[in-house]
Formats: structure tokens, C-alpha cells, sequence
């Protein structure tokens, strides 16, 4: 499944705050709840989803939401009076337990910068939110692939979603910019994956710029047994996929998505 391919999922999904744990100093984890997530496919890897998030006083028919974020989902939520109670961001499932109705989502927390993450750091339990399913984006390789996943701390549920989910025998390298060391989490990878951390406030620069540095002085391996996965600040993915272009990497093995821009609304 391509990131194209994931914008034709469809599904509304209804649940509310169980949990709310600082995992490190820039990350909060929210586990949410709920019968319908009993029923949220799994689709692995770096499953993500639109977050429907209220954010006035008062209740909000979270029912009310589109069950598909595709150009006509979108122009009804617009046209809708819940365009101004409700903000809608893209994030991803860090871990699904269908068996209890549960879902862990790892927030980037910068004090009050953006929405997402003031709101995680003082949800409470029992507050409402709303998940529209997305599918996944990351497409996994061949066998004999050689595979390069980058990005920075808000790629870094995905990318550790996909080194949990690929199989035993794959092999490459991983490279996670963090605003610091200890907000690096466990991994599970399989045994010829290097996961190297990238530590950005010893080099004190705009985000993923530490992380597009370490991809720019690395030996790559020769085409076209490769793939490469590039994800989070815009500046990041598209630097990342210029280099490995003129490295003679295959645009078509080279997945990417910006998920954001420095000093542009979150």
C-alpha cells in the first residue's frame, strides 16, 4: 500500500482518553479506548490516521465527522459548523490492542507550541476524541532489499513501527533525529537493521538537519537493491530524496512524506 492508496481508507472511529503518560522529556503517550476500536483494521507498519481533536467548550457530535478525509470528507467537514470546534491532525498508531479496544499514540511535546501536543500533555481521562482510518503508506521491500528509514521525532512512531513489523531476515539502517538522548524509546528490529539515534541538541540547528547531515556523509550501498522511507519535516524529506536521486537511488523506491514545516502551524 502506497500513501496514494491509503488515502481511499475509510472509517470512523469513536473512542476516549484511558491513559496519559510522559514517556521523555519532548514525548507524551495517550493510550485511547473504545468498542470501536475493537474494529480498526490493522494494517502495521506505520498505520496512521486522521486525529479529530474538540477543541471549544461545550459537546461536539464527533458522529457528525466525514468517515473518509478525501477530497469530498474534506469539503463536507469545511462545510460543516464542526470545521470550527474541531482540529483535525495526522498521526499514527504506535501499538493496537483489538482485544481490549485500546491504541497508544506517542505525541512530540514543545510546551504550548501547535495543537496536537498542548492537547495530549492535559488530556484527562475520559475526553473524547475521533480516529478516521488512513491505511499505511510505507510499501515493504524485497527480501534481498537493502532499506534506509529516516526522519525526525515526529516520524519516529512510524519508523519504529516499521522496524517492529518487518520481517526477521530484513536488512539496513535507521536514522531517527531526537531533540535529545533520552527521548529515544526501545526498539524492536530485526537483527540486521542498525538503528543509529541522532541526538540534535548536541548540534544545536533546525529540526532535521542533524538527520539530513548524517544521511548526506553515509556510503550508501549501489542501486537498485535498495529502498528508502523519509519522513517528517519537510525540509528533511525533500533534501533526503534530492541526494539519494543523485546518487542514482530509483525515485520509485524512495517513499516520502512531509508531515511537517519548520515554523509553519502543527
Amino acid at each position: 500500500m502506497s500513501f496514494k492508496e491509503a488515502s481511499k481508507q475509510r472509517g470512523l472511529y469513536l473512542a476516549t482518553v484511558a491513559r496519559n503518560l510522559r514517556l521523555s522529556p519532548h514525548f507524551v503517550r495517550l493510550t485511547v479506548q473504545g468498542e470501536d476500536l475493537e474494529r480498526l483494521p490493522r494494517h502495521g507498519y506505520d498505520q496512521w490516521f486522521r486525529l479529530c481533536l474538540p477543541t471549544g467548550d461545550g459537546p461536539v457530535d464527533l458522529n457528525a465527522l466525514p468517515d473518509q478525509f478525501g477530497l469530498a470528507g474534506y469539503l463536507k467537514f469545511k462545510s460543516s459548523g464542526l470545521a470550527q470546534r474541531v482540529a483535525v491532525r495526522n498521526y499514527t498508531v504506535r501499538q493496537h490492542r483489538p482485544e481490549v479496544g485500546e491504541v497508544d499514540i506517542d505525541f512530540v511535546a514543545h510546551g504550548d507550541r501547535g495543537v496536537a501536543g498542548p492537547w495530549a500533555q492535559r488530556a484527562q481521562v475520559g475526553d473524547q476524541l475521533a480516529l478516521i482510518d488512513q491505511g499505511r503508506g510505507f510499501s515493504p521491500a524485497g527480501e534481498s532489499d537493502f532499506q534506509l528509514l529516516v526522519g525526525d521525532e515526529s516520524a519516529q512512531p512510524a519508523i519504529l513501527g516499521i522496524l517492529r513489523d518487518l520481517p526477521r531476515a530484513a536488512q539496513g539502517l535507521a536514522l531517527i533525529e531526537v531533540p535529545e538522548a533520552a527521548d529515544a524509546q526501545p526498539v524492536e528490529a530485526p537483527e540486521g537493521f542498525e538503528v543509529r539515534w541522532i541526538d540534535r541538541s548536541q548540534s544545536p540547528a533546525r529540526p532535521g538537519q542533524a538527520a539530513l547531515a548524517e544521511l548526506r556523509g553515509l556510503s550508501l550501498p549501489d542501486p537498485p537493491a535498495v529502498s528508502a522511507y523519509l519522513a517528517g519535516e519537510q525540509a528533511l524529506v525533500t533534501g533526503g530524496r534530492r541526494h539519494l536521486v543523485a546518487a542514482g537511488w530509483p525515485k520509485s523506491k524512495i517513499e516520502f512524506v512531509g508531515y511537517w514545516r519548520a515554523g509553519g502551524a502543527t
